[in-house]
């Protein structure tokens, strides 16, 4: 078994962020690795964000406001009696 479990470096000891699933004295092998900072809830969208604004014509507007009239449309259907 193979699993990827995040945690912190306190001096020789690794204090994990969760329960790893196995039993107390089982033998493990690490790589340990600095963990990549994670970024707050919408920071990618926000990082693309105009990404293809030199790209972007009318045409794409009127697409999206399609989609979104679509979505705004009543989804259920009649059932027949």
């Amino acid at each position: 078994m193979t699993k990827t479990i995040r945690g912190k470096v306190r001096g020789k000891t690794i204090e994990l962020d969760e329960d790893p699933g196995m039993a107390d004295g089982q033998a493990v092998e690490m790589i340990v690795r600095p963990a990549k900072p994670r970024q707050p809830w919408g920071e990618g969208i926000k990082r693309s964000a105009g990404a293809l604004a030199e790209s972007w014509s009318e045409e794409d507007d009127r697409i999206l406001e399609e989609i979104q009239q679509d979505r705004k449309r009543a989804s259920h259907r009649e059932i027949p009696e």
